[in-house]
């Protein structure tokens, strides 16, 4: 395999309550922890917590079965969120790679320790608080 270069554009953020809004399509998705403001209508994000792909993200999230394993990592007055970066199915797996493996957010166990693909830069803009804008990662 090939060195490759990826560009994402997350999207976000949606809270545990609208995650039915979540788009339906090939991507990648970050679970955080956030506080809303109500009266500001903003979130304002605590933690990164998982990093996952799916063919569809938003039926994904909605049946995921990592769900109180993530909430655990709530404090009070948390919630937890999500963000969305569009990827072909074709290269979704080796970009979630890539992110956890440069990221290691506490609940991914995949891919934290080793990296199984050739090199692979990303490039990220959009919604990417707590993810690094641009890196290369190489097979371990």
């Amino acid at each position: 395999m090939a060195a490759q270069s990826y560009k994402v554009n997350f999207s976000g953020y949606w809270r545990e309550l609208n995650k039915g809004n979540l788009p339906k399509g090939s991507g990648i998705y970050c679970v955080y922890s956030c506080v809303h403001n109500h009266a500001e209508k903003t979130v304002s994000l605590k933690r990164l917590i998982y990093i996952g792909e799916a063919g569809d993200v938003c039926l994904r999230i909605s049946n995921h079965e990592r769900l109180q394993d993530w909430a655990r990592h709530l404090k009070k007055g948390e919630e937890l969120c999500y963000s969305f970066g569009k990827v072909a199915s074709t290269d979704r797996v080796r970009c979630e790679a890539a992110l956890i493996f440069h990221h290691k957010p506490p609940e991914n166990t995949e891919y934290v320790d080793a990296f199984p693909y050739d090199k692979t830069s990303i490039s990220l803009e959009g919604e990417i608080k707590f993810l690094k804008d641009s890196f290369a990662v190489l097979r371990t």
